[in-house]
């Protein structure tokens, strides 16, 4: 190969590289031209209009009965139980059937355990060790105002944990709404069950061959210790000595009236009703509650 054709291949080649580098520099610049940024994606602007939707409004309305963050009145009445400084006593919501049948599955879910399916305070965690629970159907709690079971739920009161990280504020009115419904059960009448018939929860309890007093206030046995250095129950902080003496005088008298009596009826025999010895928590003599 000549010299002058060597140059000449040697200027072609030059060329070529030349043009493969323009063409890379462009398919660069093209390819940035079609990035995409997230700041520069399709979306609606706020306060602006769209096609999208019917109403020509890009921002959805909100859910109804939302309420922003830090804009609810956290000292209502309904999110606190309380008028005034005091426990109130009212519904903040309506009570409609929804919202008892509410009411007494979030009941069953979360206080059957200490308070029983019935109110009595009798739940099975009590009746394994747990302090006494509130029983919903003594003078004091039927005349307790609605605000206090609210407050109570949100709030604990004595061995009672607050359940305010479980149960929302409609959930607690709802549990309520079934409290106060227990206790009106027990004292009913015909007008009240709008001409149903009202049967007491004995009479239930013996058609089904439980014991008659199976509703009733459930109390300690007199095998129960309270775990304290000299095994007395000192109460609930704030609560009356009135109430800590007639719960130790309870107890005593239990552990005197233990020592005799034998257990009546027969698992195998459910038309006689199962009574359990007279010193127990369920001894006919030593319940209360509801009949």
């Amino acid at each position: 190969m000549t010299q002058a054709a060597v140059k000449a291949n040697s200027r072609a080649i030059t060329r070529q590289r030349f043009a493969a580098a323009a063409l890379s520099a462009v398919a660069v610049l093209g390819l940035a031209g079609c990035r995409q940024d997230m700041h520069n994606q399709p979306k609606f602007y706020p306060q602006r209009g769209t096609s999208l939707y019917a109403d020509g409004r890009s921002v959805r309305p909100q859910v109804e009965n939302t309420v922003a963050r830090g804009q609810n009145d956290a000292t209502s009445y309904f999110m606190t139980g309380f008028q005034d400084g005091k426990e109130g006593d009212g519904m903040p919501i309506p009570v409609t059937l929804d919202v008892m049948e509410r009411g007494q599955e979030r009941y069953n879910v979360y206080c059957t355990a200490c308070h029983s399916r019935v109110g009595n305070g009798g739940g099975i965690v009590v009746q394994r060790g747990y302090r006494p629970a509130g029983n919903f159907h003594t003078d004091r709690l039927r005349a307790a105002p609605l605000g206090h079971f609210y407050n109570v739920i949100a709030n604990g009161y004595g061995a009672m944990p607050e359940y305010a990280t479980m149960l929302g504020v409609e959930d607690r009115w709802a549990i309520v709404a079934y409290v106060r419904a227990l206790q009106l059960s027990q004292n009913a009448t015909v007008a009240d069950a709008g001409g149903s018939p009202v049967r007491k929860l004995g009479d239930v309890a013996e058609s089904v061959g439980l014991p008659r007093n199976f509703a009733a206030e459930w109390v300690l046995p007199a095998t129960a210790v309270y775990g304290t250095p000299d095994n007395q129950d000192h109460g609930i902080p704030g609560q009356d000595q009135t109430v800590i003496n007639k719960i130790n005088s309870g107890a005593q008298g239990q552990s005197a009236q233990h020592t005799s009596g034998t257990a009546q009826g027969s698992v195998n025999n459910p038309g006689s009703p199962i009574l359990p010895n007279p010193g127990s928590s369920m001894s006919p003599a030593t319940l209360n509650g509801p009949r």
